[in-house]
């Protein structure tokens, strides 16, 4: 059996968890006494020095792990769609900016978040396959915002086939189900060490919101049936894989952290 561990995506969001006074350095140390997971987040809008992984490693006691997420430009947010040129230069200052992490064992996935306009087409998947050539022995997690990719069974098999060609992380998404901009929950495993749950809220008024802040566009706290449900598959996942991760990124005042505690008692876990 697999282990299960439960996070959020970011950790310098949830003003309200953190002791008054708390300085921003020390946020971290402070969140890893209650989780042993994190998504980075800073990451898919600015390109973090080598020098912020190393501060992250030290801060994070040994059995924390973290899952980065890879910046706009690889997952082509950014439109028009910079050059291969531009995008190798991306790829190589991410890969080893992460190293840090590598090194200290604390790195489990490079995650890569694509838009609602990456559909499910062959040119979509030649750049599955060239993100492969370029990161060479990582663990790569994948999630999509369109539907075209689980529309129907024949989509479906057709997209987790792919992802355990590639080696990727298949991710699994709780969101609202709204339009192509949204994707059902299909809760499958495409790699033998890790699956991922990605918690986004069920908000589907703010679902397409443009925002400057995320807690805007996810704002949605879960009450406990709504996370209860997810046990059994969770647990299910764990006795597939090596390890499920289960992160809340409904990033509202600190919605995500009371997910993330709840999540823990419903099943049971031993808080760092």
């Amino acid at each position: 059996m697999g282990s299960i561990r439960v996070g959020t995506c970011a950790w310098s969001d949830h003003e309200n968890f953190y002791p008054r006074g708390l300085k921003a350095r020390d946020r971290l140390a402070y969140y890893a006494t209650h989780f042993d997971l994190v998504e980075v987040d800073a990451t898919y809008y600015h390109l973090q020095p080598r020098r912020n992984f190393e501060s992250w490693a030290r801060a994070t006691p040994d059995g924390f792990v973290f899952n980065v997420k890879a910046h706009r430009s690889m997952t082509l947010h950014d439109r028009p769609r910079p050059s291969d040129e531009e995008l190798l230069d991306t790829f190589a200052v991410f890969r080893d900016a992460v190293q840090p992490l590598a090194e200290a064992g604390k790195l489990r996935t490079l995650h890569f978040q694509f838009p609602p306009w990456f559909t499910q087409s062959r040119e979509s998947v030649d750049h599955l396959h060239w993100m492969r050539d370029l990161l060479p022995g990582a663990t790569v997690s994948v999630e999509f915002r369109h539907r075209s990719w689980f529309h129907d069974d024949e989509a479906t098999a057709r997209t987790l086939q792919t992802l355990r060609d590639l080696g990727y992380v298949h991710t699994i998404c709780d969101e609202p189900q709204i339009g192509s901009g949204s994707v059902p929950a299909v809760v499958e495993a495409t790699h033998p060490e890790i699956a991922i749950l990605r918690l986004h809220g069920r908000n589907a008024r703010t679902w397409y919101w443009k925002t400057k802040e995320s807690g805007e566009r996810f704002d949605y706290l879960y009450t406990q049936a709504e996370l209860a449900e997810w046990a059994p598959p969770l647990r299910a996942l764990a006795g597939r894989v090596e390890e499920v991760h289960v992160l809340f990124n409904n990033n509202r005042a600190d919605y995500a952290v009371q997910g993330a505690k709840t999540m823990q008692r419903i099943l049971d876990l031993v808080v760092p």
